[in-house]
């Protein structure tokens, strides 16, 4: 039984609340402005509780061989799940966390402490310009979940921002997103749409009644110069809690459709999630 106390606290960029699960003896969930962003489990960070952060994984799990340290770049760091994930799977792997929110990361440092030698480093940053900064080559995975409130900021959904992706990974580099949209998908199209013209390998990851566009929900890209085991993904998250179907190849082409990329003078942030979608109760 958790017995902590929630945590309240203003932030940069809205209210962060750390709130205990009573369920789990060391894990919280944390919401900004009642949008919950994550949730961390310190006595098991493989333990992954939101399905998008679960179908991430899946991802993190066949991008290499198990247990082999990889660099990845996170751009959102949230309560730093996902790097705690790959830092007990992948031990002596080298992480960078971006996130815009200094007085956040403040917050679940304080309070979510990273173990000792974990190799995550934390950087105060707007993630599109860590990541112009950042130079070639410089890691194998990158995985992009930020959100202001509830929606993607404009300046990460263009096409220069893709291009900027696709030159910090190296060529066997893979590129995450978690995105969200509901038919008729005018948004997640030109996100693929952009990674189509750089990336060989394109995926997309979301449940059925989703991608059937009968509710707003979660969808991760994947963009890859190589293939990746779809079929040990596909089996992953289809015996998920909440499965999840992954398309690749003409789906995905067909899917996008006669979408483009969106260029930073006509950029807009992703949709507004209708009331509800990612609330808790």
């Amino acid at each position: 039984m958790n017995e902590s106390i929630p945590v309240l606290r203003t932030t940069d960029h809205g209210t962060a609340k750390l709130m205990p699960d009573v369920d789990r003896a060391r894990a919280w969930l944390l919401t900004v402005d009642g949008a919950p962003q994550s949730y961390v489990d310190l006595d098991d960070p493989s333990y992954l509780e939101f399905e998008y952060a679960r179908r991430l994984g899946y991802v993190l799990d066949v991008v290499a061989e198990a247990g082999r340290a990889l660099d990845v770049a996170h751009l959102g760091g949230g309560a730093l799940t996902l790097p705690r994930y790959v830092a007990a799977t992948r031990p002596g792997s080298r992480q960078d966390v971006v996130e815009a929110d200094a007085a956040l990361l403040e917050l679940v440092v304080e309070h979510l402490p990273l173990l000792a030698g974990s190799g995550v480093e934390l950087h105060a940053a707007d993630a599109r310009a860590w990541l112009e900064g950042a130079p070639d080559d410089h890691a194998d995975v990158l995985i992009a979940d930020v959100f202001g409130g509830s929606r993607v900021p404009a300046h990460l959904t263009t096409r220069a921002y893709a291009r900027e992706a696709e030159r910090v990974l190296r060529p066997g580099g893979v590129y995450l997103a978690n995105l969200a949209d509901s038919a008729p998908f005018a948004f997640l199209r030109s996100q693929l749409a952009a990674f189509a013209e750089l990336f060989e390998e394109l995926l997309l990851i979301a449940e059925p009644g989703v991608l059937r566009g009968r509710r707003f929900g979660n969808a991760v890209l994947v963009a890859s110069h190589r293939p990746l085991d779809v079929a040990a993904l596909a089996r992953r998250t289809a015996a998920d809690a909440f499965p999840a179907r992954v398309e690749h190849g003409a789906a995905v082409r067909e899917f996008i459709g006669g979408a483009r990329p969106v260029e930073d003078a006509d950029a807009v942030p992703s949709p507004e999630p209708p009331d509800g979608a990612f609330g808790i109760g």
